[in-house]
């Protein structure tokens, strides 16, 4: 278990690095990876069941004590990325299946390496972790009808298909993952720390599938779709950011709601793009899989460098309450 818990360790730390390389061999070496192209719902299922192992009811508590930061950041989420990939894919001019793609990407709720993106920033995990969880059960209901109005001129979507696939791949494996943890505590809590390993893995074939698929159409087209990647997730950063800084949320309420805005569950993006939209439509999501992870510890590494002003005597005024 040390030595897994070390290599879990290990994959986390440089996840960034992985998706790059593994992206880039799979773009020069396809045959690799081809075969795992049939299994992307399957891993991304795996993915989410180890989300729900982590979950409990303490991570929608904030829900109910202090839920204008969690409203202010889930409306962010669910305006802010769909209507940023919109405007980015009129701007570039891109092809309708890969401008679907984009709006996809800006559909899709936030990922789970957002959580801590911002613990290293130094900002409010509580509520990047609620977020995540909220807009991952919202995601059903919002996605579909959000892919449907403004990517629906490009691409024919079936709102009820996509429905019941985000239900499939990403309700259900979350409920067993924590009906898991509730049945099974204490083994949870001792394995717990090597979930990350099996989600790295299942996200880096994913990548290397979706990359592997598509080489052809990349090796074409990469530069726009990367440029349109870039836009868009520096644009749900800095919005995101400034959305909590406008309704007067504290800065690290800002910082959180800045790297949930601006990070996706592209695992779920590659899949729902793969299953309704088309291969070419799930590159958006592929390529925001590396970048995303890339962006993360760019931002959460320079906030680190710059501590919230007070912080530290909060944190002594905290710590003598607690003594």
């Amino acid at each position: 278990m040390k030595v897994l818990e070390s290599i879990s360790s290990f994959t986390g730390k440089y996840f960034a690095f992985l998706v790059l390389g593994v992206a880039v061999i799979s773009f020069f070496f396809p045959t690799a990876f081809l075969p795992f192209g049939g299994y992307i719902t399957i891993m991304l299922g795996i993915v989410m069941f180890g989300m729900g192992l982590t979950l409990s009811a303490k991570d929608f508590k904030l829900v109910l004590t202090k839920p204008l930061p969690v409203l202010i950041g889930i409306v962010a989420q669910f305006t802010v990325m769909p209507l940023t990939a919109l405007g980015i894919a009129y701007l570039l001019q891109l092809p309708p299946e890969l401008a679907a793609g984009l709006v996809l990407l800006g559909s899709v709720p936030g990922g789970t390496a957002s959580n801590v993106m911002v613990y290293l920033a130094k900002g409010n995990v509580p509520l990047s972790i609620t977020m995540t969880s909220v807009s991952t059960l919202l995601a059903p209901f919002f996605t579909p009808v959000i892919l449907y109005f403004l990517a629906g001129q490009w691409m024919p979507v079936n709102m009820s298909s996509m429905f019941m696939s985000i239900v499939q791949v990403i309700l259900v494996p979350v409920a067993l993952g924590i009906i898991v943890r509730k049945l099974a505590p204490n083994l949870i809590d001792r394995s717990v720390s090597v979930v990350p390993l099996i989600s790295v893995a299942a996200i880096i074939l994913i990548v290397g599938a979706v990359v592997a698929g598509n080489q052809e159409k990349i090796a074409t087209a990469g530069l726009i779709i990367f440029l349109a990647v870039f836009l868009h997730n520096t644009a749900g950063l800095v919005l995101g950011y400034y959305a909590g800084k406008m309704c007067g949320l504290s800065l690290s309420d800002q910082r959180a709601i800045s790297i949930e805005v601006g990070m996706q569950n592209s695992g779920l993006g590659v899949a729902l793009a793969t299953a309704h939209l088309g291969p070419l439509a799930a590159i958006p999501s592929a390529f925001g899989a590396v970048w995303h992870n890339i962006s993360g510890p760019i931002i959460a590494s320079y906030w680190a460098r710059r501590p919230i002003p007070n912080e530290s005597k909060q944190q002594v005024s905290i710590e003598k309450k607690h003594a």
